[in-house]
């Protein structure tokens, strides 16, 4: 049961049901502290085959969403599968949703953008509601997907239900494997739907980098623990890595955290952390 999802050993998720796939490990870009280095570090990530860029509007002020558009234009749109996330107090109408899609596409400088998340759900307002309205970026032409972030297996199934033309392809969560919270539920629901799993803080703020279990399965492989901690998550079906980072040197320790697997019994270790 522990090795159940296993089976995974491409370094290409699909996003859903689409057909298309991204690279297993992409990049995050909140809390960006220095703008330049980031900038060529993402670019750097793309040149290597980490094709997947995270953000959100909410992320220094849209500023990052700006940071992630001058990155497609130096790189090639083509070349880089972009999400973004909007603030769940534009899901209360039709026109707010629309109108805050047309906003983080004006700072991407884009018409159109890979995937739209609402970051979490309002507890408050019933989920086909917001769902209905994340719908309406997609009838408008404004994003080519929809998905949602943060969301309970309660919360999921009701989105799913609640689509009428289009699917809900990514779930974006906390996951690392110091947080597995995620896999008593939600990750066996999500891939029996269909849905990909985006695993952000996977690196849990630098606390993977200093886990001694992590250090010493990692020297039986020559990886490091942060190698490990996303080989972990990768291993899994349907699991998409978001770490962030502004060093060109980390780019490449996460690129290196693909083309292998651990071994099962490496795995239980893990588990049992």
């Amino acid at each position: 049961m522990v090795f159940r999802s296993l089976k995974e050993r491409s370094d290409l998720k699909e996003i859903g049901r689409t057909g298309e796939k991204v690279s297993a490990i992409g990049l995050g870009t909140w809390d960006i502290r220095d703008y330049s280095k980031a900038e060529e570090a993402l670019i750097y990530a793309v040149e290597l085959g980490l094709n997947l860029i995270d953000t959100a509007e909410m992320y220094d002020a849209g500023r990052a969403e700006e940071l992630v558009g001058q990155v497609a234009r130096r790189v090639g749109k083509d070349r880089v599968f972009i999400t973004t996330k909007l603030l769940p107090d534009h899901f209360k109408s039709r026109d707010d949703a629309i109108k805050a899609a047309r906003a983080s596409l004006r700072r991407l400088g884009l018409e159109i953008v890979d995937l739209i998340l609402i970051h979490w759900p309002l507890r408050y307002l019933p989920i086909e509601f917001q769902v209905k309205n994340l719908e309406a970026i997609a009838e408008a032409g404004l994003t080519r997907y929809i998905g949602v972030s943060n969301f309970t297996v309660k919360e999921l199934k009701a989105a799913l239900e609640s689509t009428k033309k289009h699917s809900i392809v990514v779930n974006q969560v906390k996951y690392s494997v110091l947080d597995r919270e995620v896999e008593k539920e939600l990750l066996p629901f999500c891939v029996s739907e269909g849905i990909t799993v985006q695993a952000y803080t996977p690196l849990e703020r630098g606390l993977v980098a200093k886990n001694q279990t992590l250090a010493e399965i990692g020297r039986k492989y020559n990886r490091t623990p942060v190698q490990v901690a996303l080989n972990y998550l990768i291993l899994h079906e349907r699991v998409v890595a978001i770490p962030k980072t502004e060093k060109k040197p980390r780019v490449k320790e996460f690129k290196e955290a693909m083309g292998w697997r651990l071994r099962p019994e490496d795995v239980a270790v893990l588990k049992g952390l």
